[in-house]
């Protein structure tokens, strides 16, 4: 499929880099943007895109599998299939160049894509439908079509909101990583308190 074959780009890029990059690679980085976790060259320049490739297949398997897959927003499933893809052609090739000596600031393309990706997410909420794929999937929401939908509703906004503070806390220095753990706690619990009060109320 198209979106596999995207993630195995990066592969190119690993052949004509290869010779120049260290035999240990960073992977990972703490949130002052200092690498904390190093890979073997071999295992970060193919296994990385083989493994993101093998996670998009599954992906497609599951929300093509949902029963109720017409009722998830299709632009949210064409996200949800690119999203792997996306990320491989962005972040294997920031590891390599970083690995090469690039000054190229993980510790903001990192909230700054995470904070995107949940604005697209919450602008889209609202126009899902209930399934078992994409979406607040808890077991008040799964039951009533009404506390579904405005769990969603109350999400799509609260997630727009989230999305654009965890961006912008990529360029508060040091703080993004305290911005981003907070506001997720929001992002999942104000929804689920939410849906749990609906049910309280018999919605």
């Amino acid at each position: 499929m198209t979106t596999t074959l995207v993630c195995l780009l990066p592969i190119i890029l690993s052949f004509v880099l290869y010779n120049d990059l260290p035999k240990q690679i960073a992977i990972h980085w703490d949130y002052a943007g200092n690498p904390d976790n190093f890979a073997p060259k071999s295992i970060a320049v193919w296994g990385l895109p083989l493994f993101l490739a093998g996670m998009n297949i599954f992906t497609h398997i599951v929300i093509n599998g949902d029963p109720k897959k017409a009722n998830a927003s299709s632009v949210l499933k064409q996200f949800g299939k690119w999203m792997i893809p996306l990320l491989s052609v962005i972040i294997v090739p920031i590891i390599l160049f970083k690995a090469l000596g690039y000054p190229i600031q993980i510790e903001v393309i990192a909230p700054v894509l995470v904070g995107i990706m949940i604005i697209i997410i919450g602008n889209y909420l609202p126009k899902c439908k209930q399934n078992y794929t994409i979406g607040i999937k808890l077991p008040w929401t799964l039951n009533s079509h009404d506390n579904w939908n405005k769990t969603h509703h109350l999400s799509g906004y609260l997630w727009i909101i989230g999305g654009l503070c965890i961006a912008a806390g990529g360029f508060l220095n040091g703080y993004w990583l305290p911005i981003t753990l907070i506001t997720t706690a929001i992002l999942v619990v104000v929804p689920f308190m939410y849906s749990y009060f609906l049910y309280k109320q018999g919605i």
